[in-house]
């Protein structure tokens, strides 16, 4: 961040909050540049603890000290949050990071014609590993967008969206992503273990490839090819490879895909209710 740096307020004080929050200031974001508020005493102090901010109890009264108004709280309560701000004197950014509520939804709770980013981050983002996609209305500057951009860089890459819609896609792909990703190593562990190895075994070498191969695939551009280069004609991993293809891995995944992205549909509808 740069030295003139926007004050940031996140409302709520939970797991996605820290990491944010612990990610700028290593990014170089002044601490007393960012408060935080919640209705837990002990998030507030642990908040405080941990990276010197500032934190109070009062959603309005620390949203009104912000330029950046980060809301990070659950999405069943997001309308009571959002009327607990108003009303608010200045324009500043809203960032939503709650899943599956939409822009108008929010905005119609803040008042209207707001600047909103709403952003849908993952939760390898608590390890400074989060991939998020991002989705600005029409009341948002360029400014801000970069603001926005910023803040969630912090904890990972960024993916911005045409579409607020294609953020269902997201949410789909790498919203959910990482338990599908949990679920093929918890397969591959029980597999290594109905075929022979200890189960500490299994679990480590599990982990580890899955570790590696990610590795290998952020440094390569193309990982179709990069599994090509790893399947020798004739050898063990393109006799696995095949009998994934045989029982229809491709198209399981993709029936998973659509199906989360339908219900990310379904529950902002339900949600903005």
């Amino acid at each position: 961040m740069s030295p003139d740096s926007p004050t940031l307020c996140f409302i709520g004080a939970g797991n996605m909050a820290g990491a944010l929050i612990g990610g700028l200031i290593r990014e170089g974001h002044p601490p007393d540049r960012i408060l935080a508020s919640d209705p837990d005493p002990e998030k507030r102090e642990r908040l405080q603890a941990q990276h010197g901010i500032r934190t109070e109890a009062d959603n309005r009264q620390a949203a009104q000290q912000a330029d950046i108004v980060v809301l990070a709280v659950k999405p069943q309560v997001m309308k009571t949050v959002c009327a607990s701000l108003l009303p608010l004197p200045e324009q500043p950014l809203f960032i939503s990071i709650a899943a599956g509520l939409r822009e108008a939804d929010i905005e119609r709770w803040l008042g209207g014609d707001r600047a909103l980013v709403r952003c849908m981050p993952n939760t390898p983002a608590l390890l400074g590993l989060g991939a998020s996609g991002l989705h600005a209305n029409r009341q948002v500057s360029a400014v801000q967008k970069e603001q926005a951009e910023r803040i969630l860089q912090a904890v990972g890459i960024v993916e911005w969206v045409d579409e607020e819609a294609q953020l269902d896609a997201v949410t789909a792909v790498s919203g959910s992503g990482p338990a599908y990703f949990f679920l093929f190593i918890e397969a591959l562990q029980n597999a290594g273990e109905t075929i022979g190895l200890e189960p500490d075994t299994a679990a480590r070498l599990a982990r580890q490839t899955a570790l590696g191969a990610a590795r290998m695939a952020l440094d390569h551009d193309d990982v179709a090819e990069l599994r090509r280069q790893v399947t020798s004609p004739g050898g063990t991993t393109e006799q696995a490879i095949r009998s994934f293809f045989e029982a229809g891995l491709p198209q399981t995944v993709e029936q998973a895909v659509r199906a989360a992205r339908d219900r990310a549909a379904e529950l902002a509808d339900e949600l903005g209710q």
